[in-house]
């Protein structure tokens, strides 16, 4: 059985193209262009993450947050961020070397030269309706640009990374799980199905991957929520629903029997919030964090009220901002900043030692 993990040195390589049909897989690894060298990732045991999500609008709000990132990193230095989902609004990219991945990613980013752990979102895989994750093979696009960019780092649609690559303090596992919860089921396609090819590749490499990882702190990364206090809901209640599968019911499975206990956290973004929220009995001690506020967020009034009730150690609707993860083998620190639009000034708005 192969390794499907990637570590500082690159990628499962050997894969001769792009399927046009299927949802790549580790073993499908997307090589990287010649001429195009990625940026490193870190060898120590003290990593230090910005985490966003929701970002790719191109707009002024995203430029705002990215330089209030940039503003960070020139204080404290960040080894690698993570990207969680709706990286093209609002229907995604239409080829691998789509002018949007310019526009709405490495122009605002400039200067964060690092690892971008990216997940797919429901806006990467639009057909009809923006973010109606009806045209699933669309996210193999982000997937080709990966061979593209020295910081875009997507060389599957699912896969994971260890940093260090030997005895790694964190292994980030970043899933796919869009067909669980299209607005446009893939009716015709049963390869997309909640129990087809796809996802069930997925659950078992999941699942082997986890057993099999040494790192001190696993991390899930995911675009749709599993607990979720903004107006998206829960997974299972999403958009308050009763329709299989939009209202994330098989979401809802996966992390339950797949993620839940077994990695110390969820992030997610869907939800253009910024949330710390603390575990439940479900999530068997997993803790969800949502990043979703680096473009766009719920409201333009403080006082919004949250749609659910978890106990959260930290929530905001109304403002952009981003969050920074600080991890060594013995403590996992996190922080949250908020960002003035008009400014881009970032503000800490939360911290805290989770472990």
């Amino acid at each position: 059985m192969p390794d499907n993990s990637f570590g500082r040195r690159g990628f499962l390589a050997g894969a001769a193209g792009v399927a046009s049909l299927v949802g790549l897989s580790p073993a499908q690894a997307v090589p990287i262009a010649s001429g195009v060298t990625k940026f490193p990732f870190p060898t120590g045991r003290r990593l230090r993450v910005l985490v966003t999500g929701d970002a790719g609008t191109g707009t002024r709000t995203q430029w705002a947050v990215a330089n209030a990132m940039r503003e960070f990193q020139r204080s404290e230095p960040v080894d690698l961020a993570l990207g969680l989902g709706d990286n093209i609004y609002e229907l995604g990219p239409n080829s691998g070397t789509d002018r949007q991945f310019a526009d709405k990613f490495e122009n605002p980013n400039a200067g964060l030269d690092f690892p971008w752990l990216m997940v797919l979102g429901n806006h990467d895989t639009s057909s009809v309706l923006p973010g109606d994750g009806g045209w699933l093979v669309r996210g193999n696009h982000e997937v080709e640009y990966h061979a593209n960019s020295p910081r875009w780092w997507m060389p599957s649609r699912y896969y994971s990374v260890r940093v260090p690559e030997q005895n790694p303090v964190v292994e980030f596992f970043v899933l796919d799980l869009n067909p669980l919860a299209a607005y446009i089921p893939p009716i015709l396609s049963p390869y997309w199905a909640v129990d087809g090819p796809f996802m069930n590749e997925q659950r078992a490499w999941l699942d082997r991957s986890i057993a099999g990882s040494g790192a001190t702190w696993k991390i899930a990364c995911t675009h749709h929520p599993y607990l979720n206090n903004g107006p998206h809901g829960d997974a299972g209640r999403y958009e308050n629903l009763p329709i299989e599968p939009i209202n994330g019911i098989h979401v809802k499975r996966f992390i339950e029997e797949h993620v839940a206990g077994a990695c110390q956290f969820l992030l997610s973004g869907h939800d253009h919030s910024l949330q710390v929220l603390e575990p439940t009995v479900e999530s068997k001690g997993t803790r969800q964090i949502v990043s979703g506020a680096a473009a766009k967020t719920v409201s333009a009034e403080p006082a919004v009220t949250p749609r659910g009730s978890h106990p959260a150690l930290f929530e905001n609707y109304h403002e952009l901002g981003f969050m920074v993860l600080d991890l060594t083998p013995t403590a996992v620190d996190l922080r949250v900043f908020t960002v003035d639009v008009s400014t881009a000034a970032a503000t800490q708005a939360f911290g805290r030692r989770l472990v």
